[in-house]
């Protein structure tokens, strides 16, 4: 294999939460009671303990990925750590797992597979028990924009609770030096660039490197996914609105050095490229990339940034899973720091912006809880994978299930 062809080869790597990835330990995965066909998406529907049919049902939506939702993921996920999956339906509760054909879509069409799965509940309710509607990660967006937009149409969701799982309601982050990269591997467009300039990632992130000019802004398909949330209503008004964080709420997130090396590569695959952590201040170079073929260089640098890679927040090992496909593919690297947040403490809960270092680092616990724009949250008690499935925060979730 060339080294060209090895260097191209990375880029089939892509950034994947817990929940979008193959367990390392798989669970086993019961047939569903019945499966749906919907609008950009389908869902499964396992019955609750004792039920024949569809009875005080919990719709939860899959989170962020490139391609189709895999729901053996999906529900192998939501089994690891805390049986969550096992716990509902025992309580005698339906659980609809709800995917999409692509995942990197609009958040706005995949919004419609999810008022499908509403109203098909509703269809096929053998009770008249209210819904609980919500999602993990992105599937937090897209419920939250699907019960906005149905009682903006004025049609009944019959949604008692609306919850999110560690979901960006503030952003989410990536570090800039890691897009850039995507789109600093040869060839034709691969997989990992795909990933980060896709309709989902640019309304989502709270920093998008422009593959054209280098930029580093709030991507202009942000502020229009904004504007439509907005436009019905920005939250649903109707369902109680509760949430969970991966991340800590007394302020501390994971231990990194702003400016030091999170990952170097050596060798002849892309030699010398150096990613940094994330530090204040302008002109703060966060990566130099370097490729031999064809060769290429390119500094990234950033204006403005908080501390964010060390943030209190639900994490990623992004320069892992980085360093992992470049090793696959002959690359020598040295990986420092594997860790970085991804969807920040005060993001997850809708309390306060990433744009402040003192808002960033809140120690959210000792804040007014009528800061939020949820009705009720939890944080969890130390810093976890984001969409870590944990019996602390599922607990709480079901403690909060209507009747």
């Amino acid at each position: 294999m060339s080294e060209q062809q090895q260097e191209q080869n990375v880029g089939a790597m892509v950034l994947a939460d817990r929940l979008c990835s193959a367990p390392a330990v798989p669970v086993e995965v019961p047939p569903p009671d019945d499966e749906w066909t919907l609008p950009y998406g389908f869902a499964r529907v396992y019955y609750g303990a004792g039920s024949q049919g569809i009875t005080r049902p919990v719709i939860m939506a899959d989170g962020f990925n490139l391609g189709r939702s895999d729901l053996d993921w999906l529900y192998q996920g939501l089994e690891t750590g805390f049986p969550f999956i096992t716990r509902l339906r025992e309580r005698g509760r339906t659980v609809i797992l709800l995917g999409f054909d692509e995942r990197t879509a609009s958040i706005i069409d995949n919004a419609q597979a999810a008022i499908a799965a509403i109203q098909q509940t509703i269809a096929r309710q053998l009770d008249a028990s209210p819904l609980t509607v919500g999602g993990f990660s992105m599937g937090g967006l897209v419920t939250r924009y699907a019960l906005a937009k149905l009682e903006n149409d004025r049609i009944d969701h019959r949604t008692a609770l609306y919850f999110s799982y560690d979901s960006p309601h503030r952003g989410g982050y990536i570090p800039v030096g890691i897009q850039a990269f995507s789109y600093f591997i040869p060839g034709p467009e691969n997989d990992f660039a795909r990933q980060m300039d896709s309709p989902a990632a640019r309304q989502m992130m709270w920093q998008h490197y422009d593959r054209d000019d280098g930029a580093i802004r709030p991507h202009p398909d942000r502020a229009e996914f904004l504007e439509r949330l907005r436009s019905v209503g920005w939250w649903p008004a109707i369902p109680r609105r509760i949430g969970v964080a991966n991340g800590a709420g007394d302020g501390g997130g994971i231990v990194v050095e702003p400016g030091e090396i999170a990952l170097r590569i050596d060798g002849l695959l892309f030699p010398g490229t150096t990613f940094r952590i994330q530090a204040a201040g302008d002109g703060v170079t966060v990566a130099e990339l370097i490729r031999s073929l064809p060769p290429g260089r390119r500094t990234v640098t950033t204006n403005g940034f908080p501390e964010i890679d060390g943030a209190p927040g639900g994490t990623l090992e992004s320069y892992r899973i980085l360093a992992e496909a470049l090793e696959r593919n002959g690359g020598r690297v040295t990986l420092r720091r594997p860790t970085a947040c991804f969807v920040p403490t005060v993001s997850a809960v809708a309390i306060r912006y990433l744009d402040r270092q003192e808002d960033l680092y809140a120690k959210v616990d000792a804040l007014d809880p009528s800061e939020s724009e949820l009705d009720a949250f939890r944080c969890s008690s130390t810093t976890t994978t984001h969409t870590a499935i944990t019996e602390e925060l599922c607990t709480w979730i079901m403690e909060q299930l209507p009747d």
